[in-house]
Protein backbone atom coordinates (compact mmCIF):
# COMPACT_ATOMS: atom_id res chain seq x y z
CA UNK A 1 0.00 0.00 0.00
CA UNK A 2 1.40 3.51 -0.85
CA UNK A 3 2.73 5.39 2.20
CA UNK A 4 0.51 8.46 1.59
CA UNK A 5 -2.62 6.30 1.47
CA UNK A 6 -1.62 4.44 4.62
CA UNK A 7 -1.02 7.74 6.43
CA UNK A 8 -4.39 9.05 5.27
CA UNK A 9 -6.18 5.92 6.47
CA UNK A 10 -4.51 6.13 9.88
CA UNK A 11 -5.47 9.78 10.21
CA UNK A 12 -9.07 9.04 9.24
CA UNK A 13 -9.22 6.14 11.68
CA UNK A 14 -7.89 8.31 14.53
CA UNK A 15 -10.41 11.05 13.85
CA UNK A 16 -13.28 8.54 13.78
CA UNK A 17 -12.01 7.04 17.01
CA UNK A 18 -11.89 10.48 18.64
CA UNK A 19 -15.46 11.22 17.60
CA UNK A 20 -16.72 7.79 18.62
CA UNK A 21 -15.20 8.13 22.08
CA UNK A 22 -17.18 11.32 22.53
CA UNK A 23 -20.39 9.72 21.27
CA UNK A 24 -20.02 6.89 23.75
CA UNK A 25 -20.37 9.25 26.69
CA UNK A 26 -23.75 8.95 28.38
CA UNK A 27 -26.43 11.57 27.78
CA UNK A 28 -26.47 12.20 31.51
CA UNK A 29 -22.79 13.15 31.50
CA UNK A 30 -23.27 15.41 28.47
CA UNK A 31 -26.12 17.23 30.17
CA UNK A 32 -24.12 17.65 33.36
CA UNK A 33 -21.17 19.01 31.39
CA UNK A 34 -23.20 21.74 29.71
CA UNK A 35 -24.54 23.05 33.05
CA UNK A 36 -21.17 24.02 34.49
CA UNK A 37 -18.60 26.63 33.57
CA UNK A 38 -15.43 25.77 31.72
CA UNK A 39 -13.41 26.49 34.88
CA UNK A 40 -15.53 24.08 36.92
CA UNK A 41 -15.31 21.48 34.17
CA UNK A 42 -11.53 21.38 34.50
CA UNK A 43 -11.94 19.50 37.79
CA UNK A 44 -14.07 16.75 36.23
CA UNK A 45 -12.69 13.61 34.59
CA UNK A 46 -12.89 13.68 30.79
CA UNK A 47 -11.98 10.35 29.17
CA UNK A 48 -12.06 11.96 25.72
CA UNK A 49 -9.32 14.42 26.66
CA UNK A 50 -7.02 11.73 28.03
CA UNK A 51 -7.61 9.44 25.08
CA UNK A 52 -6.88 12.12 22.48
CA UNK A 53 -3.82 13.33 24.36
CA UNK A 54 -2.28 9.85 24.45
CA UNK A 55 -2.65 9.46 20.69
CA UNK A 56 -0.86 12.68 19.83
CA UNK A 57 2.86 12.66 19.11
CA UNK A 58 4.98 15.16 21.00
CA UNK A 59 5.19 17.40 17.95
CA UNK A 60 1.41 17.25 17.52
CA UNK A 61 0.89 18.17 21.17
CA UNK A 62 2.87 21.37 20.71
CA UNK A 63 0.92 22.10 17.52
CA UNK A 64 -2.34 22.05 19.51
CA UNK A 65 -1.20 25.28 21.16
CA UNK A 66 -1.17 27.26 17.89
CA UNK A 67 -4.08 29.13 16.31
CA UNK A 68 -3.50 30.48 12.80
CA UNK A 69 -5.23 33.19 10.77
CA UNK A 70 -8.08 32.37 8.36
CA UNK A 71 -10.02 34.54 5.90
CA UNK A 72 -12.78 33.97 3.38
CA UNK A 73 -12.02 37.07 1.31
CA UNK A 74 -8.52 36.19 0.04
CA UNK A 75 -9.30 33.61 -2.62
CA UNK A 76 -8.86 29.88 -3.06
CA UNK A 77 -5.06 29.85 -3.04
CA UNK A 78 -5.02 31.38 0.43
CA UNK A 79 -7.76 29.03 1.66
CA UNK A 80 -5.85 26.03 0.33
CA UNK A 81 -2.69 27.19 2.09
CA UNK A 82 -4.51 27.18 5.44
CA UNK A 83 -5.90 23.70 4.72
CA UNK A 84 -2.33 22.55 4.10
CA UNK A 85 -1.20 23.96 7.46
CA UNK A 86 -4.06 22.17 9.20
CA UNK A 87 -3.29 18.88 7.50
CA UNK A 88 0.49 18.95 7.88
CA UNK A 89 1.10 20.79 11.15
CA UNK A 90 -1.95 19.47 13.07
CA UNK A 91 -2.57 22.90 14.67
CA UNK A 92 -5.12 23.43 17.45
CA UNK A 93 -7.33 26.14 16.04
CA UNK A 94 -8.13 29.00 13.70
CA UNK A 95 -8.92 32.69 14.10
CA UNK A 96 -11.25 33.93 11.38
CA UNK A 97 -11.03 37.49 10.13
CA UNK A 98 -12.72 39.32 7.23
CA UNK A 99 -15.09 37.60 4.83
CA UNK A 100 -18.68 36.45 4.55
CA UNK A 101 -20.74 34.14 6.77
CA UNK A 102 -21.85 31.74 4.04
CA UNK A 103 -18.31 31.28 2.79
CA UNK A 104 -17.02 30.88 6.33
CA UNK A 105 -19.57 28.16 7.14
CA UNK A 106 -18.54 26.17 4.08
CA UNK A 107 -14.85 26.68 4.74
CA UNK A 108 -15.15 25.74 8.42
CA UNK A 109 -16.74 22.41 7.51
CA UNK A 110 -13.94 21.83 5.02
CA UNK A 111 -11.22 22.69 7.53
CA UNK A 112 -12.72 20.52 10.26
CA UNK A 113 -12.70 17.58 7.87
CA UNK A 114 -8.98 18.15 7.33
CA UNK A 115 -8.16 18.24 11.04
CA UNK A 116 -6.81 15.25 12.95
CA UNK A 117 -8.28 16.68 16.16
CA UNK A 118 -11.29 19.01 15.81
CA UNK A 119 -10.27 22.67 15.63
CA UNK A 120 -11.25 25.39 18.05
CA UNK A 121 -12.56 28.28 15.94
CA UNK A 122 -12.15 31.81 17.27
CA UNK A 123 -12.90 35.36 16.18
CA UNK A 124 -12.33 38.90 17.41
CA UNK A 125 -16.00 39.86 17.56
CA UNK A 126 -16.22 42.49 20.28
CA UNK A 127 -19.37 43.96 18.72
CA UNK A 128 -20.55 40.73 17.12
CA UNK A 129 -19.96 39.17 13.72
CA UNK A 130 -20.36 42.58 12.07
CA UNK A 131 -16.85 43.41 13.31
CA UNK A 132 -15.50 40.94 10.72
CA UNK A 133 -18.18 39.60 8.37
CA UNK A 134 -20.43 41.19 5.79
CA UNK A 135 -24.20 40.64 5.85
CA UNK A 136 -24.23 40.29 9.65
CA UNK A 137 -25.32 42.41 12.62
CA UNK A 138 -22.89 44.89 14.12
CA UNK A 139 -23.92 45.53 17.72
CA UNK A 140 -22.83 48.75 19.46
CA UNK A 141 -19.17 49.35 20.32
CA UNK A 142 -18.29 48.74 23.93
CA UNK A 143 -17.98 52.50 24.56
CA UNK A 144 -21.59 52.84 23.43
CA UNK A 145 -22.60 49.93 25.66
CA UNK A 146 -20.85 51.74 28.49
CA UNK A 147 -23.54 54.43 28.32
CA UNK A 148 -26.34 51.90 28.84
CA UNK A 149 -27.66 51.69 32.39
CA UNK A 150 -29.48 48.36 32.08
CA UNK A 151 -26.78 45.69 32.02
CA UNK A 152 -29.30 42.94 31.30
CA UNK A 153 -29.43 44.31 27.74
CA UNK A 154 -25.68 43.70 27.43
CA UNK A 155 -26.10 40.16 28.70
CA UNK A 156 -28.82 39.60 26.08
CA UNK A 157 -26.41 40.87 23.44
CA UNK A 158 -23.85 38.32 24.62
CA UNK A 159 -26.42 35.57 24.17
CA UNK A 160 -27.29 36.69 20.66
CA UNK A 161 -23.61 36.90 19.67
CA UNK A 162 -23.13 33.40 21.09
CA UNK A 163 -25.99 32.07 18.95
CA UNK A 164 -24.32 33.54 15.88
CA UNK A 165 -21.04 31.85 16.81
CA UNK A 166 -22.77 28.52 17.15
CA UNK A 167 -24.47 28.86 13.77
CA UNK A 168 -21.04 29.26 12.18
CA UNK A 169 -19.34 26.54 14.21
CA UNK A 170 -17.21 28.94 16.29
CA UNK A 171 -16.24 28.45 19.91
CA UNK A 172 -14.18 31.39 21.21
CA UNK A 173 -14.92 35.10 21.15
CA UNK A 174 -11.84 37.21 21.89
CA UNK A 175 -14.02 39.50 23.99
CA UNK A 176 -14.98 41.35 26.06
CA UNK A 177 -12.36 44.09 26.16
CA UNK A 178 -11.99 44.95 29.86
CA UNK A 179 -9.38 47.67 29.43
CA UNK A 180 -10.15 50.85 31.37
CA UNK A 181 -9.77 53.63 28.82
CA UNK A 182 -8.56 56.50 31.01
CA UNK A 183 -6.28 57.95 28.32
CA UNK A 184 -8.22 59.91 25.67
CA UNK A 185 -5.21 59.67 23.32
CA UNK A 186 -5.19 55.87 23.38
CA UNK A 187 -4.82 54.89 19.70
CA UNK A 188 -5.88 51.25 19.95
CA UNK A 189 -8.53 50.87 22.70
CA UNK A 190 -10.75 53.96 22.95
CA UNK A 191 -14.22 53.08 21.65
CA UNK A 192 -13.48 49.37 22.33
CA UNK A 193 -13.59 50.02 26.10
CA UNK A 194 -16.69 50.20 28.29
CA UNK A 195 -15.31 53.40 29.82
CA UNK A 196 -12.94 54.83 32.41
CA UNK A 197 -14.64 53.71 35.63
CA UNK A 198 -13.23 50.38 36.79
CA UNK A 199 -16.40 49.28 38.59
CA UNK A 200 -18.68 49.93 35.61
CA UNK A 201 -16.21 48.35 33.20
CA UNK A 202 -16.20 45.21 35.35
CA UNK A 203 -20.01 45.15 35.65
CA UNK A 204 -20.69 45.55 31.95
CA UNK A 205 -17.95 43.13 30.92
CA UNK A 206 -19.37 40.59 33.36
CA UNK A 207 -22.80 40.91 31.75
CA UNK A 208 -21.39 40.41 28.25
CA UNK A 209 -19.26 37.49 29.43
CA UNK A 210 -22.20 35.82 31.15
CA UNK A 211 -24.30 35.97 28.01
CA UNK A 212 -21.53 34.37 25.95
CA UNK A 213 -20.55 31.68 28.44
CA UNK A 214 -24.08 30.71 29.42
CA UNK A 215 -24.69 29.93 25.75
CA UNK A 216 -21.55 27.78 25.52
CA UNK A 217 -18.99 30.20 24.05
CA UNK A 218 -15.51 30.58 25.53
CA UNK A 219 -14.29 34.13 26.15
CA UNK A 220 -10.94 35.89 26.29
CA UNK A 221 -10.77 38.95 28.53
CA UNK A 222 -8.28 41.41 27.13
CA UNK A 223 -5.68 42.88 27.26
CA UNK A 224 -4.07 41.75 30.53
CA UNK A 225 -2.89 43.44 32.67
CA UNK A 226 -4.59 46.46 31.04
CA UNK A 227 -4.03 48.39 27.80
CA UNK A 228 -6.27 51.39 28.54
CA UNK A 229 -3.71 53.99 29.59
CA UNK A 230 -1.26 53.83 26.69
CA UNK A 231 -0.53 56.21 23.83
CA UNK A 232 1.23 53.58 21.69
CA UNK A 233 -0.48 50.91 19.58
CA UNK A 234 1.14 47.53 20.31
CA UNK A 235 0.44 46.51 16.71
CA UNK A 236 3.13 49.00 15.70
CA UNK A 237 5.53 49.21 18.66
CA UNK A 238 6.05 48.15 22.29
CA UNK A 239 4.08 50.39 24.70
CA UNK A 240 5.49 50.96 28.17
CA UNK A 241 3.37 51.28 31.31
CA UNK A 242 5.31 53.29 33.88
CA UNK A 243 2.89 52.87 36.78
CA UNK A 244 3.68 51.34 40.15
CA UNK A 245 2.39 47.92 41.12
CA UNK A 246 -0.23 49.32 43.47
CA UNK A 247 -1.78 51.43 40.70
CA UNK A 248 -1.76 48.47 38.28
CA UNK A 249 -3.21 46.14 40.90
CA UNK A 250 -6.02 48.44 42.00
CA UNK A 251 -6.95 49.96 38.63
CA UNK A 252 -5.81 48.18 35.45
CA UNK A 253 -6.14 44.67 36.86
CA UNK A 254 -9.38 45.29 38.76
CA UNK A 255 -11.82 44.10 36.03
CA UNK A 256 -9.68 41.02 35.36
CA UNK A 257 -9.73 40.07 39.03
CA UNK A 258 -13.50 40.56 39.28
CA UNK A 259 -14.26 38.49 36.18
CA UNK A 260 -11.83 35.73 37.14
CA UNK A 261 -13.94 35.39 40.31
CA UNK A 262 -16.96 34.99 38.00
CA UNK A 263 -15.42 32.00 36.17
CA UNK A 264 -13.95 33.71 33.11
CA UNK A 265 -12.84 30.95 30.73
CA UNK A 266 -9.99 32.85 29.06
CA UNK A 267 -7.65 35.82 29.34
CA UNK A 268 -5.54 37.41 26.59
CA UNK A 269 -2.17 38.89 27.54
CA UNK A 270 -1.07 42.19 25.99
CA UNK A 271 2.29 43.10 24.48
CA UNK A 272 3.42 45.84 26.88
CA UNK A 273 6.62 46.53 28.78
CA UNK A 274 5.80 47.04 32.48
CA UNK A 275 8.90 47.70 34.61
CA UNK A 276 6.98 47.60 37.89
CA UNK A 277 6.04 43.98 37.20
CA UNK A 278 9.14 42.81 35.32
CA UNK A 279 12.30 44.89 35.04
CA UNK A 280 13.71 42.93 32.07
CA UNK A 281 14.48 45.58 29.40
CA UNK A 282 12.16 45.58 26.37
CA UNK A 283 10.35 42.44 27.55
CA UNK A 284 6.67 42.39 26.54
CA UNK A 285 4.24 41.22 29.21
CA UNK A 286 3.30 38.32 26.92
CA UNK A 287 6.82 36.95 27.32
CA UNK A 288 7.16 37.58 31.04
CA UNK A 289 6.98 34.55 33.38
CA UNK A 290 6.62 37.00 36.28
CA UNK A 291 3.45 38.46 34.75
CA UNK A 292 1.81 35.40 33.15
CA UNK A 293 2.78 32.54 35.45
CA UNK A 294 3.49 34.74 38.46
CA UNK A 295 0.68 37.30 38.60
CA UNK A 296 -2.10 35.97 36.36
CA UNK A 297 -1.89 32.28 37.21
CA UNK A 298 -0.43 32.28 40.73
CA UNK A 299 -1.43 35.57 42.39
CA UNK A 300 -4.84 35.88 40.73
CA UNK A 301 -5.40 32.13 40.65
CA UNK A 302 -6.56 32.04 37.03
CA UNK A 303 -7.09 28.44 35.89
CA UNK A 304 -8.54 29.00 32.42
CA UNK A 305 -6.98 29.42 29.00
CA UNK A 306 -4.26 32.04 28.66
CA UNK A 307 -4.10 33.42 25.11
CA UNK A 308 -1.26 35.51 23.77
CA UNK A 309 -2.18 38.56 21.76
CA UNK A 310 -1.29 38.15 18.09
CA UNK A 311 2.30 36.97 17.92
CA UNK A 312 3.10 38.85 14.72
CA UNK A 313 2.55 42.30 16.25
CA UNK A 314 5.52 44.66 16.41
CA UNK A 315 5.06 44.98 20.15
CA UNK A 316 6.27 41.40 20.62
CA UNK A 317 8.57 40.64 17.67
CA UNK A 318 10.48 43.95 17.61
CA UNK A 319 12.95 42.79 20.26
CA UNK A 320 12.41 39.01 19.93
CA UNK A 321 12.40 38.17 16.20
CA UNK A 322 12.76 34.93 14.25
CA UNK A 323 10.52 32.79 16.41
CA UNK A 324 12.13 33.57 19.77
CA UNK A 325 8.95 35.40 20.83
CA UNK A 326 6.91 32.19 20.36
CA UNK A 327 9.30 30.19 22.54
CA UNK A 328 9.33 32.79 25.28
CA UNK A 329 5.54 33.18 25.21
CA UNK A 330 5.11 29.49 25.94
CA UNK A 331 7.79 29.57 28.65
CA UNK A 332 6.01 32.55 30.25
CA UNK A 333 2.83 30.52 30.68
CA UNK A 334 0.59 31.25 27.69
CA UNK A 335 -1.51 28.23 26.73
CA UNK A 336 -2.40 29.34 23.20
CA UNK A 337 -0.12 31.24 20.82
CA UNK A 338 -2.32 33.24 18.49
CA UNK A 339 -1.22 34.09 14.94
CA UNK A 340 2.44 33.21 15.05
CA UNK A 341 4.50 34.63 12.19
CA UNK A 342 5.50 31.06 11.32
CA UNK A 343 3.90 28.22 13.28
CA UNK A 344 6.05 25.53 11.65
CA UNK A 345 9.23 27.31 12.69
CA UNK A 346 7.85 27.99 16.17
CA UNK A 347 7.00 24.32 16.79
CA UNK A 348 10.51 23.34 15.79
CA UNK A 349 12.05 25.98 18.09
CA UNK A 350 9.87 24.95 21.01
CA UNK A 351 10.97 21.33 20.65
CA UNK A 352 14.56 22.59 20.71
CA UNK A 353 13.83 24.68 23.81
CA UNK A 354 12.46 21.58 25.57
CA UNK A 355 15.62 19.64 24.73
CA UNK A 356 17.70 22.50 26.16
CA UNK A 357 15.61 22.51 29.38
CA UNK A 358 14.25 26.02 28.80
CA UNK A 359 10.74 24.63 29.25
CA UNK A 360 9.48 21.30 30.56
CA UNK A 361 7.22 18.78 28.89
CA UNK A 362 5.12 18.90 32.05
CA UNK A 363 4.25 22.57 31.43
CA UNK A 364 3.58 21.95 27.73
CA UNK A 365 1.38 18.94 28.46
CA UNK A 366 -0.67 20.91 30.99
CA UNK A 367 -1.45 23.51 28.34
CA UNK A 368 -2.27 20.83 25.75
CA UNK A 369 -4.71 19.13 28.11
CA UNK A 370 -6.32 22.49 28.88
CA UNK A 371 -6.81 23.17 25.15
CA UNK A 372 -8.33 19.70 24.70
CA UNK A 373 -10.56 20.32 27.72
CA UNK A 374 -11.77 23.51 26.03
CA UNK A 375 -12.57 21.50 22.91
CA UNK A 376 -14.56 19.07 25.00
CA UNK A 377 -16.45 21.85 26.81
CA UNK A 378 -17.22 23.48 23.46
CA UNK A 379 -18.75 20.21 22.23
CA UNK A 380 -16.04 19.18 19.80
CA UNK A 381 -16.10 15.63 21.12
CA UNK A 382 -19.30 15.35 19.10
CA UNK A 383 -19.85 16.02 15.43
CA UNK A 384 -21.01 19.59 15.05
CA UNK A 385 -23.68 20.90 12.74
CA UNK A 386 -22.85 24.15 11.00
CA UNK A 387 -25.62 26.11 9.34
CA UNK A 388 -25.58 25.93 5.56
CA UNK A 389 -28.99 26.97 4.27
CA UNK A 390 -30.53 30.38 4.94
CA UNK A 391 -27.49 31.40 6.99
CA UNK A 392 -27.94 35.13 6.28
CA UNK A 393 -31.54 35.15 7.49
CA UNK A 394 -30.65 33.12 10.56
CA UNK A 395 -27.91 35.57 11.49
CA UNK A 396 -30.26 38.52 10.87
CA UNK A 397 -33.17 37.11 12.84
CA UNK A 398 -35.84 39.68 13.86
CA UNK A 399 -35.23 39.35 17.60
CA UNK A 400 -31.53 40.12 17.17
CA UNK A 401 -32.26 43.21 15.06
CA UNK A 402 -34.82 44.37 17.62
CA UNK A 403 -32.29 43.98 20.42
CA UNK A 404 -29.72 45.96 18.44
CA UNK A 405 -32.14 48.88 18.14
CA UNK A 406 -33.09 48.56 21.81
CA UNK A 407 -29.42 48.82 22.77
CA UNK A 408 -29.08 51.97 20.67
CA UNK A 409 -32.20 53.49 22.20
CA UNK A 410 -30.82 52.86 25.69
CA UNK A 411 -27.42 54.44 24.94
CA UNK A 412 -28.46 57.92 23.74
CA UNK A 413 -27.21 60.52 26.21
CA UNK A 414 -28.64 64.02 26.55
CA UNK A 415 -26.20 66.73 27.67
CA UNK A 416 -26.47 70.50 28.24
CA UNK A 417 -30.24 70.90 28.55
CA UNK A 418 -33.61 69.52 27.53
CA UNK A 419 -34.87 73.01 26.68
CA UNK A 420 -33.59 72.96 23.14
CA UNK A 421 -35.49 69.78 22.33
CA UNK A 422 -38.57 70.80 24.27
CA UNK A 423 -38.79 74.11 22.38
CA UNK A 424 -38.89 72.44 18.96
CA UNK A 425 -42.18 72.79 17.13
CA UNK A 426 -42.87 69.97 14.69
CA UNK A 427 -44.69 72.23 12.25
CA UNK A 428 -42.15 75.06 12.42
CA UNK A 429 -39.75 75.80 9.55
CA UNK A 430 -36.67 73.69 10.23
CA UNK A 431 -33.24 73.19 8.75
CA UNK A 432 -31.73 69.72 9.31
CA UNK A 433 -28.01 69.91 8.64
CA UNK A 434 -25.72 66.86 8.59
CA UNK A 435 -21.98 67.58 8.81
CA UNK A 436 -19.28 65.09 7.96
CA UNK A 437 -20.87 63.39 5.00
CA UNK A 438 -21.98 64.68 1.65
CA UNK A 439 -24.92 62.28 1.53
CA UNK A 440 -28.37 62.42 3.09
CA UNK A 441 -28.26 60.51 6.39
CA UNK A 442 -30.69 58.15 8.09
CA UNK A 443 -30.94 60.78 10.82
CA UNK A 444 -32.17 63.36 8.30
CA UNK A 445 -34.70 61.17 6.50
CA UNK A 446 -36.21 59.87 9.75
CA UNK A 447 -36.26 63.31 11.37
CA UNK A 448 -37.91 64.91 8.36
CA UNK A 449 -40.87 62.58 8.89
CA UNK A 450 -41.29 64.12 12.34
CA UNK A 451 -40.65 67.69 11.12
CA UNK A 452 -42.43 67.82 7.72
CA UNK A 453 -41.80 71.57 7.26
CA UNK A 454 -38.05 71.01 7.00
CA UNK A 455 -35.21 71.28 4.53
CA UNK A 456 -32.19 68.95 4.43
CA UNK A 457 -28.67 70.35 4.13
CA UNK A 458 -25.32 68.56 4.02
CA UNK A 459 -21.70 69.60 4.52
CA UNK A 460 -18.72 67.45 3.60
CA UNK A 461 -16.08 67.08 6.33
CA UNK A 462 -13.36 68.64 4.16
CA UNK A 463 -15.44 71.52 2.82
CA UNK A 464 -13.72 74.84 2.23
CA UNK A 465 -14.71 78.37 3.16
CA UNK A 466 -16.62 79.09 -0.09
CA UNK A 467 -18.94 76.11 0.38
CA UNK A 468 -19.43 77.02 4.04
CA UNK A 469 -20.28 80.64 3.16
CA UNK A 470 -22.94 79.44 0.71
CA UNK A 471 -24.41 77.17 3.35
CA UNK A 472 -24.29 79.91 5.98
CA UNK A 473 -26.50 82.09 3.79
CA UNK A 474 -29.10 79.30 3.55
CA UNK A 475 -29.56 79.22 7.34
CA UNK A 476 -31.87 81.99 8.56
CA UNK A 477 -32.50 83.20 12.10
CA UNK A 478 -36.24 82.49 12.07
CA UNK A 479 -35.85 78.75 11.49
CA UNK A 480 -35.23 75.87 13.88
CA UNK A 481 -31.78 74.35 13.43
CA UNK A 482 -31.03 70.67 14.08
CA UNK A 483 -27.46 69.57 13.35
CA UNK A 484 -25.90 66.14 13.24
CA UNK A 485 -22.13 65.53 13.30
CA UNK A 486 -20.96 62.25 11.75
CA UNK A 487 -17.62 60.46 11.94
CA UNK A 488 -17.89 58.17 8.91
CA UNK A 489 -14.60 56.35 9.54
CA UNK A 490 -14.78 52.63 10.24
CA UNK A 491 -13.04 53.12 13.59
CA UNK A 492 -14.09 56.39 15.29
CA UNK A 493 -10.98 58.19 16.54
CA UNK A 494 -10.90 60.67 19.45
CA UNK A 495 -10.28 63.57 17.07
CA UNK A 496 -12.51 64.33 14.07
CA UNK A 497 -10.83 64.44 10.65
CA UNK A 498 -12.76 67.58 9.64
CA UNK A 499 -11.14 70.56 7.95
CA UNK A 500 -10.37 73.53 10.26
CA UNK A 501 -13.03 75.53 8.44
CA UNK A 502 -15.69 72.90 9.10
CA UNK A 503 -14.71 72.61 12.79
CA UNK A 504 -14.99 76.38 13.18
CA UNK A 505 -18.38 76.34 11.44
CA UNK A 506 -19.66 73.63 13.83
CA UNK A 507 -18.82 75.78 16.83
CA UNK A 508 -20.40 78.82 15.17
CA UNK A 509 -23.64 76.92 14.58
CA UNK A 510 -23.72 75.82 18.21
CA UNK A 511 -24.28 79.48 19.17
CA UNK A 512 -27.56 79.61 17.24
CA UNK A 513 -29.79 77.94 19.84
CA UNK A 514 -29.39 74.71 17.86
CA UNK A 515 -29.98 71.09 18.79
CA UNK A 516 -26.86 69.07 17.98
CA UNK A 517 -26.56 65.29 17.74
CA UNK A 518 -23.04 63.82 17.72
CA UNK A 519 -22.49 60.43 16.05
CA UNK A 520 -18.82 60.06 16.92
CA UNK A 521 -16.36 59.04 19.60
CA UNK A 522 -17.30 60.98 22.78
CA UNK A 523 -13.71 62.20 23.14
CA UNK A 524 -14.30 64.39 20.06
CA UNK A 525 -16.04 66.84 22.42
CA UNK A 526 -12.59 67.77 23.77
CA UNK A 527 -11.78 69.46 20.47
CA UNK A 528 -15.26 70.95 20.06
CA UNK A 529 -15.66 73.00 23.26
CA UNK A 530 -18.14 75.30 21.52
CA UNK A 531 -20.77 72.53 21.58
CA UNK A 532 -21.36 73.38 25.23
CA UNK A 533 -23.28 76.40 23.87
CA UNK A 534 -25.81 74.28 21.97
CA UNK A 535 -29.38 74.40 23.27
CA UNK A 536 -29.34 70.61 23.55
CA UNK A 537 -26.48 68.21 22.89
CA UNK A 538 -27.31 64.58 22.10
CA UNK A 539 -24.33 62.20 22.36
CA UNK A 540 -24.68 58.98 20.36
CA UNK A 541 -21.11 57.58 20.41
CA UNK A 542 -20.99 56.11 16.89
CA UNK A 543 -22.36 56.58 13.38
CA UNK A 544 -24.65 53.55 13.08
CA UNK A 545 -28.12 53.55 11.55
CA UNK A 546 -29.53 52.31 14.86
CA UNK A 547 -28.04 55.23 16.83
CA UNK A 548 -29.29 57.70 14.22
CA UNK A 549 -32.80 56.27 14.55
CA UNK A 550 -32.53 56.35 18.34
CA UNK A 551 -31.46 60.02 18.33
CA UNK A 552 -34.47 60.90 16.18
CA UNK A 553 -36.74 59.24 18.74
CA UNK A 554 -35.20 61.35 21.52
CA UNK A 555 -35.32 64.64 19.59
CA UNK A 556 -38.91 64.06 18.45
CA UNK A 557 -40.05 63.09 21.95
CA UNK A 558 -40.84 59.44 21.25
CA UNK A 559 -38.46 58.22 23.97
CA UNK A 560 -36.41 59.83 26.71
CA UNK A 561 -32.62 59.70 26.76
CA UNK A 562 -31.44 57.25 29.42
CA UNK A 563 -27.72 56.96 28.66
CA UNK A 564 -24.89 58.30 30.81
CA UNK A 565 -21.38 59.30 29.74
CA UNK A 566 -19.04 56.32 30.30
CA UNK A 567 -15.92 58.53 30.31
CA UNK A 568 -14.88 61.88 31.70
CA UNK A 569 -14.10 64.24 28.83
CA UNK A 570 -13.62 67.61 30.53
CA UNK A 571 -14.75 69.50 33.63
CA UNK A 572 -17.93 70.20 31.67
CA UNK A 573 -18.65 66.60 30.66
CA UNK A 574 -17.88 64.00 33.31
CA UNK A 575 -18.41 60.26 33.70
CA UNK A 576 -22.02 59.63 34.63
CA UNK A 577 -23.38 62.87 33.13
CA UNK A 578 -26.69 62.66 31.30
CA UNK A 579 -30.05 64.32 31.83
Amino acid sequence: MPTDLLTMKKSTFLRLLILSLGCCLSLQNLQAQTKISFIESLEQPKPWVGSVFKRLSRKQRIAQLFFVRAHTDKGKAYEDSIAKVIRKEKIGGLVFFQGGPGRQAVLTRHYQQKAKVPLLIAMDAEWGLGMRLDSTIAYPYQMTLGAIQDNTLIEQMGREVAKDFQLLGMHINFAPDVDINNNPKNPVIGFRSFGDNKYRVAEKAAAYMKGLQDEGILVSLKHFPGHGDTDVDSHNDLPQLNFDKNRLDTLEMFPFKELIKKQASGVMVAHMNIPALDQTPNLPSTLSPAIVNGILKTELGFKGLVFSDAMGMKGVVKFFPDGEADVRALIAGNDVLELSENSKRAIKLIRKAIRHKRISWEQVNQSVKKVLAAKYWAGLHQEQKIASEHIISQLNRPEAKALNQHLADAAVTLLNSKKGIESLGKSNPTKILSIGTGNTTVFQTDLQKQFPNSQLLNLNKQAGIETINTLRQAITENEQLIISIHDTRKRPAPVLDFSPEVLAFVQEMAQKNSVIAVFANPYTLINLPGLANAASLVMNYQNSDELQKAAVKVISGQISAKGKLPVSISPVYKNGDGL
